[in-house]
């Protein structure tokens, strides 16, 4: 299992933190690159979240639709993603803040949990709670190929918009996005 994951690391090392590429293609001419780009993605607007069960820092099973009733942010992160750990600091902050919505950073990890709450504490990320999805269900039936991708939800549970690439979520861009979550 650990050769597994150490092979699965050097492979994120060398193309990024998407799950997929393009395919190549034959000839001279570059080929655009297909797939999600970074920044608001509003495509998947009014969608339901997904019925999905995650891990809590306990252990514990908890469905992702348990935090319907108040807006949800759903963060899809993973140690290994240099981005993902480059704007979890501010999604920590964030978190802190009077009013805002309630974040779940969810862990794509495949790690035993006590290694995801290892990571986040040596991090010093203090107000964030440990949740994990090892299976991806969250990566998978979102559609978001792509880590870091981070979801906004409304209190109904219906997807506001999505956020494709790392972000400084205390930023003044960011409070306004967040603001459209009713």
């Amino acid at each position: 299992m650990r050769l597994i994951v150490m092979l699965l690391m050097g492979l994120v090392l060398l193309g990024g933190c998407d799950r997929q590429k393009p395919p190549k293609r034959q000839g001279t001419a570059p080929v655009a690159e297909q797939g999600p780009k970074k920044g608001l993605d509003r495509s998947h607007a009014k969608m339901p979240a997904p019925d999905i069960v995650i891990k809590d820092g306990d252990g514990e099973d908890t469905a992702l639709s348990e935090f319907k009733g108040a807006p949800l942010l759903v963060n899809l992160w993973a140690s290994w993603c240099v981005p993902c750990v480059k704007e979890l600091p501010t999604l920590d902050r964030l978190a802190a803040r009077k009013g805002a919505p309630e974040i779940v950073a969810l862990s794509q990890d495949m790690a035993p949990l006590a290694s995801v709450s290892a990571f986040l504490a040596d991090h010093g990320i203090t107000t964030l709670k440990t949740y994990q999805d090892t299976e991806m269900a969250m990566t998978d039936k979102a559609g978001a190929p792509v880590l870091p991708t981070t979801l906004l939800y409304d209190s109904e549970g219906r997807e506001v918009w999505r956020f494709i690439g790392d972000r400084d979520w205390t930023s003044a861009e960011a409070a306004k996005d967040l603001a459209e979550a009713k």
